[in-house]
């Protein structure tokens, strides 16, 4: 039996919350990679380092963002030593942003801390929770948003 347009409201609210709270402990761990790093410019590296390099418009258009705000995100982690730009083999006209060794090793040792943090939070969960939660997240950041939908296989 589907439960009350109050009900719905109430379970709405309680998403948004955790949802928020999520995305705070998100920032929290771009903090820990680096103190002057956004969370912006960490998903934008995580980004990079997972394509094995990418162009800027690339990024742009994955995360649907401004030129200009991924060009100031991008000047961040080119300050940091964290990403830098090599000309394209097939057209030496474009950047390909590729993550320095140091941006790896800072990124690697992020998400490793992140992964043990996940691990033990979700260490009482069994397999069928963990399965049914990682199927939530997947059919929620698949289906499109004001902004329209996402890529899923991106």
């Amino acid at each position: 039996m589907p439960g009350t347009p109050e009900d719905r409201e109430e379970s709405l609210d309680v998403i948004q919350r955790e949802l928020t709270a999520f995305a705070r402990r998100a920032r929290a761990a771009a903090a820990r990679l680096h103190p002057e790093l956004p969370l912006v410019s960490y998903t934008l590296l995580a980004h990079i380092d997972d394509r094995h390099g990418c162009r800027a418009t690339d990024l742009a258009a994955h995360y649907m963002l401004d030129k200009s705000t991924v060009s100031r995100q991008i000047g961040t982690l080119e300050k940091l030593g964290l990403v830098e730009r090599h000309p394209d083999p097939d057209d030496h006209r474009i950047q390909v942003l590729h993550p320095t060794e140091a941006g790896t090793r800072a990124l690697a040792s992020t998400q490793a801390s992140r992964r043990a943090a996940y691990q033990e939070r979700l260490a009482e969960w069994t397999e069928d929770d963990l399965a049914r939660f990682a199927d939530y997240l997947l059919r929620y950041n698949t289906s499109g948003g004001p902004d329209g939908p996402n890529d899923p296989a991106a």
